[in-house]
């Protein structure tokens, strides 16, 4: 018999993509700027570089449908959980800033946003 623990919570981004919709339900207006952006940032993440793309002679083009795409990068949950936690620390670095200039307000919607990240870690 192991004594090893296995994690069967789901994946943060199914988490995170099940936070969302739960999270305009409810009107919570924080929550729900947190999530879609640590969303948008795991997506950006996942973009491949263009490089120096360029345009080109129409018979030199690709053809066909989908001809053109390419795969997107593939994140681990330790990468994707980097991003959250970054996003969750520049959210406390900028309310920190913003109490510095004697916006508290600013800086609590921010960390609203953040404890709505770290919860769903």
């Amino acid at each position: 018999m192991s004594t090893e623990t296995v994690d069967r919570s789901p994946p943060l981004r199914a988490r995170l993509r099940a936070a969302l919709p739960a999270a305009m339900k409810s009107r919570d207006r924080h929550a729900a700027a947190a999530v879609r952006s640590a969303l948008g940032a795991i997506d950006n993440a996942e973009a491949i570089e263009i490089g120096d793309a360029r345009a080109g002679a129409i018979e030199d083009s690709v053809a066909g449908l989908g001809g053109a795409e390419v795969e997107r990068r593939q994140l681990s949950e330790a990468d994707i959980q980097g991003i959250v936690r970054a996003e969750i620390a520049e959210r406390l670095t900028s309310a920190a800033s913003y109490d510095e200039l004697g916006r508290a307000d600013r800086g609590e919607v921010l960390r609203a946003e953040a404890d709505a990240l770290i919860a769903l870690l």
